[in-house]
C-alpha cells in the first residue's frame, strides 16, 4: 500500500504538457469561436512543437478565400 503514492506521483509527472501547443480556428459566422485542429505534442520539445503550430496556423490562412482565423495556445486542447 506505501507503493501506491509513490506510483500516482510517477504517473502524474508524465502529464506535463508545457512542450505541447494546440491549433485553433474561429467560426466565418462566429469570429469568437475557439475550434479545436490539432495539438503538436511531438517529443522533440517546445519550440518544434511551437513552430509546427505557428507554420500550421500561416498556411492555413494563406489559402485563397480563407476568412476563419487561425492561432496557437500553449498545452493540450482545452474547451
Amino acid at each position: 500500500m506505501q507503493a501506491l503514492p509513490l506510483l500516482v506521483t510517477a504517473i502524474l509527472m508524465g502529464c506535463d504538457d508545457s512542450g505541447q501547443h494546440t491549433l485553433y480556428r474561429s467560426s466565418p459566422g462566429h469570429p469568437n469561436a475557439r475550434i479545436h485542429i490539432a495539438t503538436f505534442d511531438a517529443a522533440d520539445g517546445d519550440a518544434y512543437n511551437g513552430e509546427n503550430c505557428r507554420l500550421g496556423a500561416e498556411l492555413f490562412m494563406a489559402q485563397p478565400g480563407v476568412k476563419t482565423r487561425f492561432w496557437c495556445e500553449k498545452g493540450r486542447f482545452r474547451p
